[in-house]
Order: C-alpha cells, then structure tokens, then sequence
C-alpha cells in the first residue's frame, strides 16, 4: 500500500514539473506612448496557456496593471499591482481578461488577455465593454478593437 501511495505522489510530481517546463512567460510593457498612440500597454492583446505568466514592466513609470471587475472569467484570480511597480500574473483559467492601467482607465489604457483555446466569456466581457466604454474621455474604440482581435 505504501509503495502505491509513493508511485501515485511521484507520478503526480512528474506531471506537475512537466506542466511548469511547458508554460512560457510572456511581457507586457507599460508605455506612456507606443505604436497605438499614447497610454498603451504593448502588446495591447495577447494569447496565453493556461499555466503561462504575464509580466507585466512598468517601462515608464506611474501606471499598474489591474484587472477590471466583471471583466475576466468567472472564478478566475483578479491582480491589482501597484502604481510603478512591475506585477506577474499567471493565468490558471481560460477565457477572456481585460485589464487596465488604473490611474489611465479614462485614457482607455487597457487591454485584452485571451486564456487557452476558447474564449468562453467573451460576450460577456463585450456585454460588459459598453459600460466600461462611457468612462474613457479618449479612444472609446480601442477595447472594442482589442476584443475583436480575440475572435
């Protein structure tokens, strides 16, 4: 009984280490200005495994990255770095995660995460858009361009 209950642990250990040698890493800069204009995070969307990280750099400083409430999976982990600071998140759920650079939120400094193969909460997340979209005072259109990049 008790070499089955080490060959069980083992072979779960295994399986735990080959999942963390096949999740990548990925970086996210934080910019005050960048290929799409000003107050963007470059790449502005980005594709991820479940398992992989997302460090995000705060290049230029006074931004965060934050996820926006109602916005990612359901049951999925929020992140809310602070302002300055580089954060990484890593993604245990798939779907869709839109984010934002709090202090920057009325620029429309955001973007879009898609987790794993489906987008399972992508019309909800879009649902949701049109609520985001009447606090941006400039670029009303970049989350919908962001999130139509996800399909």
């Amino acid at each position: 009984m008790r070499a089955r209950s080490l060959s069980t642990l083992l072979a779960m250990s295994m399986s735990l280490i080959a999942g963390l040698a096949n999740a990548a890493e990925y970086e996210v800069k934080m910019l005050n200005s960048g290929s799409e204009g000003f107050m963007v995070f470059e790449p502005a969307v980005l594709s991820v495994e479940v398992g992989d990280t997302v460090n995000f750099v705060a290049t230029d400083m006074a931004h965060n990255s934050a996820s926006i409430p109602g916005m990612i999976p359901d049951g999925a982990a929020a992140w809310d770095g602070e302002l300055s600071k580089d954060i990484s998140v890593t993604f245990e759920k798939p779907g869709v995660y839109a984010y934002q650079c709090t202090p920057h939120a009325m620029m429309a400094m955001v973007g879009v995460i898609n987790v794993g193969q489906g987008a399972e909460n992508l019309t909800a997340v879009k649902a949701a858009t049109a609520g985001k979209k009447t606090s941006f005072v400039t670029n009303q259109d970049r989350l919908d361009n962001y999130l139509a990049q996800v399909e």
